[in-house]
C-alpha cells in the first residue's frame, strides 16, 4: 500500500476511531460496533476500506472474525511525516535562536 491510501483511509472519523479501539488488541464487529455506537454493516464497510489500505487484518476464530490493527502502513506514514517533522523542527529552532537574539538585544 502506498502513505496516500493509508493517508485516505484514515480521512474518515470512523475509521480513526475503530483504529483507537483495534489497538487495545483484537475485536470481531459486533463489539467494535457496541462500543462505537455504529452499525455493525456500517463498521463491516469501514474494516473492508481499512483492510484493503492494508491497516488491519482479520482472522477466523470459529464463526467470528477479529480484526486487528496491522501497524506497518502506519509505520510507513510516520516516515513519511518525518520529512515534514524535520522541516518544522529546523524552522522552530531558527525561530527560537531568533527570539532569544532579540531578548538579548532588550
Amino acid at each position: 500500500m502506498t502513505t496516500s491510501s493509508t493517508i485516505q483511509a484514515l480521512a474518515e472519523p470512523h475509521r480513526l476511531a475503530i483504529l483507537d479501539v483495534l489497538r487495545e488488541g483484537e475485536s470481531p464487529v459486533g463489539q467494535l460496533a457496541a462500543r462505537l455506537g455504529q452499525s455493525q454493516p456500517g463498521v463491516s464497510k469501514h474494516l473492508r476500506v481499512l483492510r484493503d489500505a492494508g491497516l488491519v487484518a482479520v482472522r477466523a476464530d470459529g464463526q467470528r472474525r477479529l480484526y486487528r490493527v496491522k501497524p506497518e502502513p502506519l509505520v510507513e506514514l510516520d516516515a513519511w511525516i518525518a520529512t515534514y517533522r524535520d522541516l518544522w523542527s529546523d524552522r522552530l529552532d531558527r525561530l527560537q535562536g531568533a527570539l532569544e537574539r532579540e531578548r538579548e538585544r532588550t
